[in-house]
């Protein structure tokens, strides 16, 4: 690029070098390295712990299973860490080895999730985001907390579903993505050859693991308005929580503007206060995680279909 007379080049920004957007990146970055390591420390160790100190793991599995998912994972699909692509190739497969995930097929469908904004249902009987509170719902009310945190882990696309989906408008993503999906099948096919005791006994907690990142979802919506863009999510402000989860808390102001970077969300809180007060945000006291702890709220109404009629949806 030419530079006019009298000007001087603009010089790269320090951190560029190696991070994309932010140097403050290396947290989650290191963060995904730290969460691998100890995953592997724990399959090293398992032999030589009590089953008190198995289960134990197994609870922190699942714990930072839900953790990751909507802090760093979630912060790297919005906003890659790296300036070099090859790093967030390799960033993308440890995320999806420590959190049996394909990222980029998680990425797909959150992307999903931000177009319907946890839409209600439309004239065609569906939902635009495929984690919508509203999707088994009923009566126009959300789905019941409990329905959904356990239940729409099972509703999920199959990977080769969600491949094809992808494969329509990005081939090289869909490639990616089946690439991460058998390297999960390989990895932890040979741990299962080595230790299958190890497999098994996580292989539930990691289905509670996603149950924790939809108990979040729940909360992160219920009571939001998807109608009106501003207020689409509900956030809270609760400094030890968004601490741990990156800002996660800023929830109605990751959906007005899904691209901001985690760090600057608490500018861009300040920045639409005014408008979130006219439209009504709704705002917790607690984390997500805890929402149901929140008395100041009103209670969200909530409704399921009949049971025949939710067999056949």
């Amino acid at each position: 690029m030419s530079v006019a007379p009298g000007q001087s080049r603009a010089r790269p920004r320090a951190h560029a070098v190696l991070f994309r957007y932010s140097a403050w990146d290396a947290i989650p970055a290191a963060l995904v390295f730290v969460h691998i390591g100890l995953l592997l420390a724990f399959f090293l160790a398992w032999r030589e712990l009590s089953w008190p100190e198995r289960l134990a793991g197994a609870a922190a599995y699942a714990i930072a299973i839900g953790w990751s998912l909507d802090s760093v994972s979630h912060n790297f699909i919005h906003n890659p860490f790296f300036a070099w692509e090859p790093l967030n190739r390799l960033t993308s497969l440890l995320l999806t080895l420590e959190l049996g995930t394909p990222q980029t097929m998680y990425a797909y469908v959150h992307m999903r999730h931000h177009a319907g904004n946890s839409d209600r249902i439309g004239e065609d009987g569906a939902t635009v985001d495929p984690i919508s509170l509203y999707q088994y719902g009923a009566e126009g009310k959300v789905e019941p907390v409990v329905s959904y945190v356990f239940r729409q882990f099972w509703r999920d696309d199959g990977p080769f579903t969600v491949a094809r989906a992808i494969r329509a408008k990005r081939p090289k993503e869909a490639r990616q993505a089946l690439q991460e999906f058998w390297a999960i099948v390989a990895v932890y096919g040979l741990l299962l050859v080595l230790n299958w005791q190890f497999v098994l006994v996580l292989a539930p907690f990691y289905y509670l693991g996603h149950c924790l990142s939809f108990l979040i979802a729940w909360y992160e919506h219920a009571g939001a308005d998807p109608d009106q863009p501003i207020a689409t999510g509900v956030s809270t402000y609760e400094p030890a929580y968004n601490w741990a989860f990156l800002n996660n808390g800023y929830h109605a102001e990751h959906h007005h503007r899904p691209k901001t970077h985690w760090t600057k969300m608490r500018m861009l809180r300040e920045e639409t206060r005014e408008a979130q007060m006219a439209a009504g945000v709704r705002t917790l006291g607690y984390a997500h995680f805890l929402g149901f702890l929140d008395r100041t709220a009103a209670p969200v109404p909530t409704a399921r279909p009949p049971r025949r009629e939710a067999m056949n949806s």
